[in-house]
């Protein structure tokens, strides 16, 4: 009798000059064609999603296949992986965030915002994997912060370069998220490891030298050195003209895409219009270097 034999298959190899980069508006966004993420990535890949990510700010992956512990590894080719004080993590793969929303939690990151500002590091980029989308709504959008500041008039432009804004953590994560997720016990601890921080108003690309706006929502409390009203008012102006629809892209998950997002220059809003439905999704965060 013949013995019979199997052998595991062996992935193909993949190559940065197969993979195209579609465009999907004028500011930002693109979709990569030709990759496998879970599959073999030479250095070669991995520069040309750097330079894609420097060129688009957020790439988008269709039809891919990834566990956590892919997810994980992936990302960290990029740099060391942040974990996230309080949302809650993956139970093998602590460096993977789950964010899962449903008729008990609805979701609330509808809000325009850029991950992790309130630290002295913040992310680089962020990978966001879908598990489980709703049968309509869900998108997110992006917005890029080098067409806002490009935007402004030369005069503003000097001006905010010579600002700093302070960063604080428990601006968006009050004692009421905490509950939310039931870490109460740990909000002091938080609290006091994550002291309010100071990035510059406007960040450079230490690699193209483009330079984009670095104020949120969620974390930007106020510009240091000003009166309280003129901080105010100045940072209003900042957070609207983020918002404005010419600087955006919007993205329609699909079960198994990914999104791969220069965190430095760009916010983000997740539209939370998809309750009672369930929508899953898990984060890898990369961290980044402090601002100037």
């Amino acid at each position: 009798m013949n013995e019979i034999r199997t052998e595991t298959p062996i992935a193909p190899q993949q190559t940065a000059g197969s993979l195209i980069f579609e465009r999907l508006s004028p500011a930002l966004g693109a979709v990569v064609h030709n990759l496998d993420l879970a599959g073999r990535l030479d250095d070669a890949i991995i520069q040309a999603i750097r330079d894609g990510l420097d060129e688009h700010q957020v790439l988008f992956f269709r039809e891919q296949t990834f566990s956590p512990a892919q997810q994980r590894d992936f990302a960290a080719r990029f740099g060391q992986l942040h974990i996230h004080p309080v949302y809650p993590q993956h139970e093998t793969v602590p460096e993977i965030m789950i964010l899962e929303f449903d008729e008990n939690l609805k979701g609330h990151q509808n809000n325009w915002h850029t991950d992790v500002t309130f630290i002295e590091t913040p992310p680089f980029g962020s990978v966001l994997y879908a598990d489980d989308v709703p049968p309509t709504g869900g998108d997110t959008i992006w917005a890029s912060s080098y067409a806002a500041y490009e935007a402004l008039s030369p005069a503003l432009q000097n001006f905010l370069g010579g600002l700093h804004a302070v960063h604080d953590f428990a601006k968006n994560f009050t004692p009421d998220r905490f509950r939310t997720y039931g870490v109460d016990d740990k909000l002091a601890v938080t609290y006091n490891k994550h002291k309010p921080v100071l990035h510059p108003v406007v960040r450079t690309n230490q690699k193209t030298g483009r330079k984009g706006l670095f104020v949120n929502r969620s974390f930007t409390s106020h510009i240091d050195g000003l009166e309280k009203a003129e901080s105010a008012a100045i940072l209003n102006f900042l957070f609207t003209h983020l918002e404005t629809p010419e600087f955006q892209v919007r993205f329609r998950w699909t079960k198994g895409a990914v999104a791969f997002w220069d965190n430095r220059f760009t916010q983000h809003y997740a539209v939370s219009d998809y309750f009672p439905n369930h929508r899953r999704v898990r984060r890898a965060t990369i961290l980044g270097d402090r601002p100037v």
